[in-house]
């Protein structure tokens, strides 16, 4: 196991040395069945240490401040295969990233720099850190919002992620949890039957994730998620295979 410190001092050095990377994981369209998005996804590959998983090191990186680079960094990853491929793509960013104006700020300035509308990008709050100044919050997401990128709302189903969190960050993309996707039971199938009727009353489109097998993505299809994404369809890879999945799909 890693020590922290130790997993400090190298994710200071991580992005500089070239060891982290933008992994892509497509997302279909339950309707047509046509790849339309990707989640771009951070992978670290230490020298010594091998693939580190991002449960291991973003929530070190929250501590430490190395995530404001590491977001920016996959922002601009996300927005520049946005760009060249042409769907739509999501990224995630850490409520650490929004406790300050400077990540919006950063953000409206990139935006004006690219060809491709702002509405094909989506930034995925995640839940490793709690979301502090709520208000605050939500004028910066605001004022993302009013260049027309979308905020989705991650793990729906686990955690404190929520209906009444999305419509209170006015979110505009829900995603449901693979904990809900792989529990058969009617229960779990009502849970997000109801997530996505109470969803699209609200304007929010609905992705499923961690979908494996044939019978989880006929369930979401027939709970009326939008889109799906995981290991069914694809596993994260790297940019270049995901530019040639583009270019065929």
């Amino acid at each position: 196991m890693i020590e922290i410190a130790e997993m400090t001092r190298a994710l200071r050095r991580a992005l500089s040395r070239g060891e982290l990377a933008a992994w892509f994981q497509p997302q279909i369209d339950l309707r047509t069945n046509r790849l339309v998005a990707a989640e771009a996804l951070c992978r670290w590959h230490h020298p010594t240490w091998g693939t580190v998983g991002p449960n291991e090191f973003i929530p070190v990186a929250e501590e430490d401040g190395t995530i404001h680079d590491i977001g920016r960094y996959m922002t601009t990853q996300a927005m520049g295969a946005m760009t060249e491929w042409g769907i739509d793509l999501s990224v995630n960013v850490s409520p650490a990233q929004l406790e300050g104006a400077g990540f919006t700020t950063w953000m409206e300035r990139m935006i004006h720099r690219i060809r491709r509308p702002a509405r094909h990008l989506t930034l995925e709050i995640t839940e490793g850190r709690r979301i502090g100044d709520a208000p605050a919050l939500v004028a910066r997401l605001d004022r993302l919002r009013g260049l027309g990128i979308g905020i989705a709302i991650d793990d729906f189903g686990a955690g404190q992620a929520s209906l009444t969190q999305a419509k209170r960050l006015h979110a505009t993309e829900l995603k449901i949890d693979r904990a809900l996707i792989i529990d058969d039971s009617p229960e779990a199938s009502e849970v997000v039957s109801d997530a996505v009727t109470r969803a699209h009353e609200a304007g929010i489109r609905v992705v499923a994730e961690g979908v494996e097998t044939a019978e989880q993505l006929a369930k979401v299809t027939r709970l009326g998620c939008d889109r799906a994404q995981g290991y069914l369809l694809s596993r994260p890879i790297r940019r270049t295979e995901m530019a040639r999945l583009v270019a065929s799909a």
